[in-house]
């Protein structure tokens, strides 16, 4: 069987070339040559079939010969804010696994007890790109900068918002029996949750975030780590909102 080769080409059909770094690859690594049949993915649910046209030294073109939408695999707008561990690579692998399950959007969040307040946000968005190939996802999430908790929970956000945290003083209800609900709309099927850093939110915290409309939950009974909590959270909204196929 052909190997099927992808590439993320933001703007695909407006252009004619592979990014460079894509270029590259497909040059020096995989050697493809003047009418290989490539794959072309926009991170925005469309794949598209075409023909290398012309390689050089630096540059690769193409063809675009078929243009193939996708369908979304799960319901609604699926929003990850989570605080960043002190160890980066943790970061690193909760976004590339993520990313493969599959989810819209990931913000770091400056909190109380944030032990990381800079971040990369360009590595992070060149994990998620990696992954999106991997996993053949055809939309790619949005990486956004690190902003502050205070910020985040000012904003208006559509569909149901939930934070995650581990005080037993403040009542919490089950994540995942949450999300499972029946959707009242469209609108309901988007999901932002709030995952803390290795020290949790402050109770302040937890109880601003309850002030401005989040509800209160529990990921289960084990205490999970900061990247782990963040990855069920998108597994279990993953499942919840998942389109079955035919």
């Amino acid at each position: 069987m052909k190997e099927v080769r992808f590439f993320y080409v933001p703007d695909a059909v407006s252009q004619t070339e592979l990014p460079q770094e894509e270029a590259v690859h497909a040059l020096r690594v995989l050697r493809l040559n003047v009418g290989d049949e490539i794959f072309l993915m926009d991170g925005k649910g469309v794949f598209f079939r075409a023909e290398v046209s012309m390689t050089s030294s630096k540059h690769c073109s193409y063809v675009i010969k078929e243009s193939m939408p996708q369908c979304p695999a799960w319901r609604g707008h699926i929003h990850l804010a989570i605080a960043p561990t002190k160890m980066t690579e943790r970061m690193e692998w909760m976004t590339e696994k993520a990313t493969e399950v599959g989810f819209d959007a990931l913000t770091f969040l400056h909190c109380q007890y944030s032990e990381r307040k800079t971040l990369r946000t360009d590595r992070m968005e060149r994990i998620a790109i990696s992954a999106m190939k991997q996993s053949r996802k055809a939309w790619l999430p949005a990486v956004h900068p690190l902003m502050s908790f205070k910020d985040f929970i000012a904003q208006p956000h559509c569909g149901r918002k939930f934070i995650c945290h581990c005080y037993d003083e403040i009542d919490r209800k089950d994540f995942f029996t949450e999300i499972s609900r029946e959707p009242v709309d469209d609108a309901d099927c988007d999901v932002c949750v709030l995952i803390g850093p290795e020290g949790d939110f402050s109770l302040d915290e937890v109880k601003q975030a309850i002030g401005c409309g989040f509800v209160s939950v529990s990921l289960g009974q084990s205490r999970l780590r900061t990247e782990t909590a963040g990855l069920s959270a998108v597994m279990m909204a993953q499942l919840a909102r998942r389109i079955q196929s035919h």
